[in-house]
């Protein structure tokens, strides 16, 4: 029997904790919205269709709407919305889109499915990245196209490292309260691990600036992503200790202006269900041509020493 993975996330918690957000979410979608619109512009660089496409996030229809106002809009016929909270569809805009509950690990889609997955935001909560990554291929049809886009280990470090700091000076010891985030430098690993083809991955990382770090507690909490953790300490944080991680935040990261920033670092991932069509790199040795012929220059020996 195979090793099940770590459990590091309680999913129940994380549905409650999106269903509590579901009302404001809205408000609250700025990051969803960058990161959609900027999958969409990508999805009009590819030169083809996708007749059948699933949004793994859908939230409250922010991909939806960012695609059919985009120059994209016809490359998707079909566009499936999935969630792991219902409590989301009740804040979108109908539009007689199809809408389904799912959880990403344990996607209830056939395989050879469709033509596009995309996913934004949600897979950093899964217990297993590579298992989640691997049922998104082999949802795809063969030479289908995944978009993820997931936070990075940069995300929220001032945050991080303040709360640390002051639960270690108040309490006996400070516990995790942030969640792990992916390597950005590993990414594109993550997708060959999971059998895609032609995997690429970039960064980009934003820096939001809040009036007050509470300003910033609140708004996580209205995205649906206060800590759910499975061994996340059961203590809520004392307003002792909240007061002093927005001191030592103001502190160590405060601005000129007395704002704070917060760093999001966001990773997308692009890869293709593998098909015979597509290019593959050549064998070590079967090149026709020497480089040094190719750059129009004398080749040099290589010198030993």
């Amino acid at each position: 029997m195979a090793d099940l993975p770590p459990r590091l996330f309680d999913r129940p918690l994380h549905r409650a904790r999106l269903d509590r957000a579901a009302p404001g979410y809205p408000a609250a979608d700025f990051l969803k919205a960058r990161v959609a619109e900027d999958v969409a512009w990508r999805l009009s660089a590819i030169l083809r269709r996708f007749p059948l496409a699933v949004d793994l996030s859908a939230r409250s229809g922010v991909f939806a709407r960012k695609l059919w106002e985009s120059d994209a809009a016809a490359q998707v016929d079909t566009l499936v919305e999935a969630d792991l909270s219902a409590a989301m569809f009740h804040r979108s805009d109908g539009r007689g889109r199809l809408r389904l509950v799912a959880d990403e690990e344990r996607l209830p889609f056939a395989p050879q499915s469709f033509d596009l997955v995309v996913s934004l935001l949600s897979l950093h909560w899964t217990n297993d990245l590579v298992g989640a990554l691997v049922q998104a291929r082999r949802v795809l049809k063969p030479d289908g196209l995944f978009i993820a886009t997931l936070y990075g280990g940069a995300t929220l470090t001032e945050l991080r490292q303040s709360l640390l700091q002051a639960e270690a000076e108040l309490s006996d010891g400070a516990g995790p309260r942030v969640s792990p985030f992916a390597d950005a430098l590993d990414a594109a690993g993550l997708l060959q691990r999971a059998g895609f083809a032609l995997p690429v991955s970039d960064v980009d990382r934003i820096t939001v600036r809040y009036a007050h770090p509470l300003r910033l507690m609140a708004e996580l909490r209205a995205m649906g992503e206060a800590s759910a953790l499975a061994d996340r300490p059961r203590r809520p944080l004392s307003r002792r200790v909240l007061a002093r991680t927005s001191d030592i935040y103001a502190e160590r990261f405060g601005l000129e202006d007395g704002r704070v920033p917060a760093t999001f670092e966001l990773i997308t991932l692009t890869g293709w269900a593998p098909h015979a069509s597509q290019p593959k790199a050549l064998k070590p040795g079967s090149a026709k041509m020497r480089l040094a012929d190719a750059l129009g220059v004398p080749e040099q020996p290589l010198a030993r020493g």
